[in-house]
């Protein structure tokens, strides 16, 4: 499931992207990458109602499960970066492979720490009803 996200996360990253490229205007822009961000979120809250409610996991399961897949949709993104900038001849190869950890940590670590609270109060309010 974790890899699956984080593809999903990947493809709404790059999908999303584009079509902010494509935009006219500065404001479509910035709906587009609201949207993503949008779009995202859905998908992480998802993750988390499946492992808790539907493969009865812990909070710090569900939590690792969500972070690794945040973590794989950001590295995915970080080769895809890496990948564009080999292409167009960016000087930035090092801030580009970099990323590589960078991404993946400063997105799965707070996402961490969002599941596992989240997860922690769905199995409170299971046990109260």
């Amino acid at each position: 499931m974790a890899v699956l996200l984080g593809a999903v996360y990947f493809v709404f990253g790059v999908a999303f992207a584009a079509f902010a490229s494509w935009s006219a205007s500065n404001s479509m822009r910035v709906t587009w990458n609201r949207l993503g961000f949008l779009a995202s979120a859905v998908a992480f809250g998802v993750h988390i109602a499946y492992e808790h409610f539907r493969l009865r996991n812990s909070a710090l399961i569900t939590a690792s499960h969500v972070s690794i897949a945040v973590g794989l949709g950001a590295f995915a993104l970080a080769v895809n970066a890496n990948i564009h900038g080999h292409r167009v001849g960016t000087g930035n190869q090092r801030l580009l492979a970099f990323a590589l950890v960078a991404w993946p940590v400063i997105t799965a670590v707070p996402a961490f720490m969002v599941a596992i609270v989240a997860a922690a109060g769905l199995g409170l309010r299971r046990r109260s009803t």
